[in-house]
């Protein structure tokens, strides 16, 4: 795979076919954010000309070497490398995704949008974080009544975030610090206000009259769930100029492209190309379940629907190699499984796992790991090819659709008590407020999201656990501007008024100090801790890329799992990950038959734990909401220290218990013996002996961390290749933990003002 997939630089672009041209942006008036923009006049007849070609580096364009200003108020960072893009075709499997939302993450023009020179200027950042691949939602043209999701032109970029140019020089500027480039790319309906449905209603008899799904009455399809169930009563909506009804499975003012019209397909696959051309590396498939209709069915994962998606990834193995695409389906996973295609004929690359994440905060409450357990024991295996998205939040609600009214109504009443936390079906709370800024917690949480099956995803402002603000609308609570130091506007952007902010500042006690600025220069900080957990996790590429294998555990509250390579491999490794979900302290018996022997270290602390006694078995003890990542040896000793005799300064206790030995905090008191085989779930990959293996050539791996290395940094922000081990949060009192007090959500009512800001009154929700 070349470092960027993209064509030679001299390969001409596609001419764009007569019977479905894509409309280029076109220049006018910026209106406010939430306003709707200037809408090019609708196109009478197809054009002709071929669609403007985007230069690349390797087209000769020279994009030079520009450095990033500094962060206002933010200690230097030290030296960042400039590695470039790697040549491993399975980056993504290795790879940690970051969500950010461009018109709020740094506005670099002063106008109170956050833009795309502002994310330029902020990726020195995301490479000191540790983050390898940036997804960007939708930046086109767009009246911006659902968060730019409901496009206007796809082929442009709205004027408020910058232009080709920079955009170019973004996908640049992030692939010289190894930091690949995601793109919303949204294939089931565009806006109102675009050019194709503007035409289709005026013209039925054109060539955009067949581009949308139409009909004289509104009876179709009406197996079909509504989606939006709280804004939305059809999935018709009736056109007063065409005098008929026309499909949409989301908002009405995002109607639905007609997939079988021939003429659609080529149009999405010409504006895929486009985007291509600049570089990116991958695209968010969007809403993919409803791209096609047929009666008598739920109109959700249809055949014509893979077809569509097995099409487009067909395009892009072809023309773009290495250019990945990611599904959003909001499905259970045996109907997401379906989206990764087969090794025939595959679709995405990756898919988004919904159901897992719901039930990480299920089992925080609840004190068990029995949720998380079954909904990994459902997920089926996946092709070879494919991987598994994680995340913990991101920019929409946190979604209920995938779990039961019971445990909805449950996870209302802990999470989302008031009405106004909720929208359509989920919860609108940012990470940390969620969890009551609980550090314990949140720690746990990631330890949780970076070492279960899949390549997991964070959302911005999460690393420094930003607050939400519930009194603005709907989604737009968990969107607010980022928080970079203490100057006015929080170091987002320049702007005096800040009434022309794209979306208020966090004001509520507890959150509205938190920045880069101030949690960079605390040592103990959540950000820090965010750092030094994803480069350890980038040290260890078997939890990306290893096969997973759930653990039988003589305590229901406990998580343990293995993430291992394939044992014929030279430098293969072994982890075994455990988790206490309970907020009491646990000793749990953790079996692993086939490790018997073998001795343990603990990645966080790089102190040596117990070996596992000869009949496989591991006794440990975890604070409450505890975790570990236990490194396990390649071999066995040639003689096993007697578990009696094994000293550890933690919490673990003798690793060879009594055969009948039961924990005394066990939530189901249940013997070892009685413990059920294994479930294996595992992520087949390509030339692996054992399943859920695969492994980067040698040459291309990371070296191994000192695991004796020491934070010789005041900051403990460790170095940039082999950061400091993380001091271990179960093992007594965590340092700083007495400074968690500016975490605390002070409630939701008490010193919380109904914000003054003129754009969110009647503002519509935003996807």
């Amino acid at each position: 795979m070349n470092p960027a997939p993209m064509p030679a630089g001299n390969e001409a672009p596609a001419a764009v076919p007569a019977t479905m041209p894509v409309q280029p942006g076109q220049p006018g008036q910026v209106a406010p954010f939430g306003q709707p923009a200037p809408v090019a006049a609708p196109m009478s007849a197809p054009a002709s000309a071929p669609m403007a070609a985007i230069p690349t580096p390797n087209g000769g364009i020279p994009m030079p070497m520009t450095v990033a200003p500094p962060i206002p108020g933010v200690p230097v960072l030290p030296p960042q490398a400039r590695p470039g893009i790697s040549a491993d075709p399975e980056w993504f499997r290795t790879a940690v995704f970051y969500e950010a939302l461009l018109r709020s993450f740094a506005d670099s023009d002063g106008d109170g949008i956050g833009d795309l020179r502002g994310l330029i200027s902020r990726l020195d950042y995301l490479a000191w974080l540790g983050v390898d691949c940036v997804w960007i939602p939708p930046f086109y043209p767009s009246p911006i009544r659902d968060g730019g999701y409901d496009i206007s032109d796809y082929t442009a970029i709205d004027s408020r975030y910058g232009t080709m140019e920079d955009f170019r020089e973004l996908v640049h500027q992030a692939h010289q610090r190894g930091i690949r480039i995601v793109i919303d790319m949204v294939v089931n309906h565009t806006s109102d206000a675009h050019p194709w449905f503007q035409a289709s209603r005026s013209d039925p008899e054109g060539p955009y009259g067949d581009f949308y799904v139409w009909a004289d009455d509104d009876s179709g399809y009406d197996d079909a769930r509504i989606i939006f169930v709280d804004t939305e009563e059809s999935n018709w909506s009736y056109d007063v100029e065409r005098g008929q009804f026309y499909w949409h499975r989301f908002f009405s003012h995002q109607p639905d492209l007609n997939y079988h019209n021939p003429a659609v397909i080529d149009a999405i696959h010409d504006v895929v190309r486009f985007w291509a051309r600049t570089g990116v590396d991958g695209f968010r498939l969007d809403a993919v379940p409803y791209l096609t209709e047929s009666e008598g069915t739920s109109c959700e994962n249809l055949p014509g629907t893979h077809e569509i998606i097995a099409g487009i990834r067909e395009m892009l193995d072809r023309e773009f190699p290495g250019t990945i695409t990611l599904a959003e389906a909001n499905q259970w996973p045996e109907d997401v499984v379906e989206y990764f295609g087969t090794e025939e004929a595959p679709e995405c690359t990756m898919c988004f796992h919904f159901p897992v994440m719901p039930r990480i905060f299920y089992a925080l409450r609840q004190g068990s790991a029995e949720a998380i357990r079954w909904v990994l024991e459902k997920t089926p295996d996946i092709p070879a090819h494919g991987q598994w998205g994680t995340f913990l939040r991101n920019h929409d609600e946190l979604t209920l659709e995938m779990v039961t009214d019971a445990e909805r109504d449950q996870m209302y009443a802990w999470y989302a008590p008031e009405e106004r936390m909720r929208a359509n079906i989920g919860i609108r709370r940012r990470l940390a407020p969620l969890l009551d800024a609980s550090r314990a917690e949140v720690e746990l949480a990631y330890a949780l999201l970076l070492s279960l099956p899949g390549s997991p995803c964070l959302y911005y402002g999460d690393e420094i656990g930003m607050g939400e603000n519930i009194w603005l609308e709907d989604r737009d609570a968990v969107r607010t501007p980022m928080q970079w130091d203490d100057s006015p506007n929080m170091g987002f952007s320049t702007v005096v008024d800040p009434g022309a902010l794209t979306l208020p500042l966090i004001q509520a006690p507890g959150y509205a100090h938190l920045t880069v600025a101030t949690e960079m220069g605390r040592p103990d900080s959540l950000l820090h801790f965010t750092r030094r957990i994803l480069h350890l996790r980038r040290s260890h590429p078997v939890l990306g890329r290893g096969g997973f294998l759930l653990r039988p555990t003589s305590d229901d509250a406990v998580l343990a799992h293995t993430r291992c390579d394939d044992p014929s491999a030279p430098e293969g490794e072994s982890l075994l990950c455990v988790a206490n979900l309970s907020a009491t302290p646990r000793s749990v018996t953790i079996e692993v038959p086939e490790l018997a022997g073998r001795r343990t270290i603990d990645l966080f602390g790089g102190c040596p734990f117990p070996s596992i006694d000869e009949h496989g078995r591991l006794t440990l003890t975890l604070g409450a909401r505890g975790y570990y990542w236990l490194s396990v040896d390649r071999d066995t000793p040639e003689s096993v220290e007697n578990a009696e005799g094994t000293e550890h300064s933690g919490d673990s206790q003798s690793s060879a218990p009594p055969a009948d030995t039961t924990s005394t905090h066990t939530a189901q008191n249940r013997p070892t013996e009685r413990m059920p085989d294994a479930h294996r779930f595992h992520l087949r990959s390509q030339g692996s002996t054992e399943r859920g293996v695969d492994r980067a050539p040698a040459a291309q791996r990371p070296g191994p961390v000192d695991l004796a290395h020491q934070c010789r940094d005041p900051r403990c922000a460790g170095t940039v290749d082999a950061p400091a081990p993380l001091v271990p949060a179960q093992r007594g009192r965590r340092p700083g933990a007495g400074l968690l007090a500016h975490h605390r959500l002070l409630g939701t009512r008490g010193g919380r003002a109904r914000p003054r800001h003129s754009r969110t009154a009647g503002r519509q929700r935003a996807r």
